[in-house]
């Protein structure tokens, strides 16, 4: 740590910051001098001004002594960037602490915002798309003169978690029964305590267009045969079931499940998330993967029909911008705020709120002897979940003017009837699934959290903007379906959310120096758009160049 400790200070000697840290970001003005606090600013901006080192308005003996501290400042902060850039996101705060101070510099930037005239119009979002080359789908569903090989017998997989991870499982399943040769039984969905909703297979997808737009690659089918499940006594908990580790890769499949299956006919596998490897796999078998994602998996009837009016109201509320408009997934909800460990408000309420949360949803996880929760760490290290009024700031630094359309895809926000605001104030003409269709068009929907995650899949799947502000299942599928349906573009903004930290977490930054470290993150999104996979990484995330194969045009 020595060596780290020293390179870094001989960096700082040197004057050799990272790129994104300008002198208004440590607190400086653009002449190199301290930011002074000004009649503007509030009583609490003041003593926060002050605690960071800047001198007072007298000059006099105390001018040297007040410079060090402001010197301290920029040493600490720097190093702490200087940690964060090796990984050392456990000792980075015990040199700067990272609170949450973005309503602080929202008030001091919301004038600043105001006035500023929008650069970047959703319609002209993509600069890059045209220059760069297009990828299109290299397989398509093509009549087969061989047919299928003799099934060499029946899988049972049990799909868990939400939608998406449930996506997950269904195309790895036809998958494994395309490389194993086996005949795949519509999978059953699993009850999570998280989500709790009982929809089944056909409540959600379109099974008649699942079983038929894969009837070239693997054979699928509703249910064993009769005479299958009068042998086990019609309990399926009876077959046989491996406990595959996560990740599996094909050749486990094929040494230790495959003997399995050919002996006994039948085999179940529960759980099902991630238990294959997205390396070492077959070019036949990953693209199956694909024709199961993109192709064969089509909402059920209710849900595309609803679907499909979200988007086409969304549209017409976008008539300025050419029906085109920006989609947000904010996960802000109560469960996703209480898993992650952050602190926002900081308060007695909200502990109590939140804890109780954890402990419904993840009894005793939380709390476990010797574990050590650093919510600072969490937030410098990115992980926390971007709040409604961080997401506004974003887009509004990025360029987006008030005016352009919105769609925002979440569940129930965290205290939304005070986070909310600032977003609205922001973004007037937002708009929610709950906002576009009437109560008795949701009706159907209400109690089934996979249904309603549906319907903004299918808003978000058609933006010409999409907003990832955290990881998990659903971007990273929707990623993947947009480059699919984009020619490899994926069309898609995501925030580098550890600069963003550094950026929120000082209240005297400049509205200049923010929109320009928006607009740089908003371009790189831009150039990533089209990314080849790499090794590990998702192919429903990177379809190419497993599914898309670059065609000039």
């Amino acid at each position: 740590m020595s060596g780290l400790l020293r390179s870094s200070l001989i960096r700082l000697a040197r004057h050799r910051r990272p790129d994104f840290i300008t002198s208004e970001l440590l607190g400086f003005g653009s002449s190199g001098r301290p930011i002074l606090p000004s009649k503007e600013d509030s009583p609490v901006d003041k003593v926060k001004i002050l605690k960071a080192g800047s001198p007072c308005k007298k000059e006099g003996p105390k001018s040297s002594f007040q410079l060090q501290k402001t010197l301290s400042f920029v040493l600490c902060f720097s190093l702490k960037l200087a940690l964060l850039r090796r990984g050392f996101f456990l000792l980075a705060p015990l040199i700067y602490i990272s609170v949450y101070r973005s309503p602080e510099v929202f008030k001091r930037l919301w004038p600043a915002m105001q006035k500023a005239n929008g650069s970047y119009g959703v319609t002209a979002a993509w600069q890059h798309q045209k220059d760069r080359e297009l990828w299109r789908p290299c397989i398509s569903p093509s009549k087969s003169s061989r047919g299928l090989q003799e099934s060499n017998g029946f899988i049972i997989i049990e799909a868990n978690g939400g939608l998406n991870q449930q996506r997950s499982s269904i195309c790895n399943a036809v998958a494994v029964a395309g490389l194993l040769n086996a005949t795949l039984v519509i999978p059953t969905f699993h009850l999570n305590s998280v989500w709790q909703d009982s929809s089944l297979f056909g409540d959600i997808y379109d099974e008649e267009h699942f079983m038929n737009s894969l009837a070239e690659h693997v054979r699928v089918v509703r249910q064993l045969p009769d005479y299958m499940l009068e042998s086990i006594g019609n309990n399926v908990s009876l077959i046989y079931n491996f406990r595959v580790k996560a990740w599996a890769p094909a050749s486990y499949y094929i040494s230790t499940v495959l003997p399995k299956l050919l002996k006994l006919g039948v085999i179940r596998i529960s759980p099902f998330a991630n238990r294959l490897s997205f390396d070492k796999i077959p070019a036949k078998i990953q693209q199956l993967r694909c024709v199961a994602n993109f192709q064969a998996l089509r909402f059920a009837q209710p849900i595309a029909y609803v679907g499909q009016k979200l988007v086409d109201r969304m549209m017409q509320h976008s008539s300025g911008t050419g029906g085109k408009y920006i989609a947000v997934h904010l996960r802000f909800e109560m469960d996703m705020v209480a898993f992650s460990c952050c602190t926002y408000d900081g308060g007695e309420e909200e502990k109590r709120e939140l804890d109780a949360a954890r402990e419904r949803g993840w009894r005793g996880k939380f709390n476990k002897t010797g574990r050590i929760i650093r919510p600072d760490v969490i937030r410098m290290d990115g992980k926390c979940p971007l709040t409604p009024l961080e997401v506004g700031m974003m887009l509004r630094g990025m360029g987006f003017q008030n005016n352009t359309p919105i769609f925002l895809a979440a569940g129930k926000i965290y205290k939304a009837e005070k986070n909310m605001i600032p977003l609205l104030q922001m973004f007037p003409f937002l708009q929610t699934k709950e906002m576009l269709l009437s109560s008795e068009e949701l009706e159907p929907f209400k109690n089934y959290s996979s249904r309603l995650a549906a319907l903004d899949y299918t808003a978000c799947l058609h933006s010409e903007v999409f907003v990832t502000t955290q990881g998990g299942n659903f971007p990273q599928f929707l990623i993947g379906h947009r480059r699919y349906l984009n020619k490899g573009h994926s069309k898609t903004i995501k925030p580098d959310k550890r600069k963003l930290a550094i950026l929120l977490d000082n209240p005297n930054i400049r509205w200049e120096t923010f929109t320009k470290q928006m607009q740089a993150m908003r371009r790189h999104s831009d150039l990533k758009g089209h990314e080849l996979r790499k090794s590990s990484a998702s192919i429903y995330t990177y379809p190419a160049p497993d599914f898309l194969l670059v065609a000039k045009g």
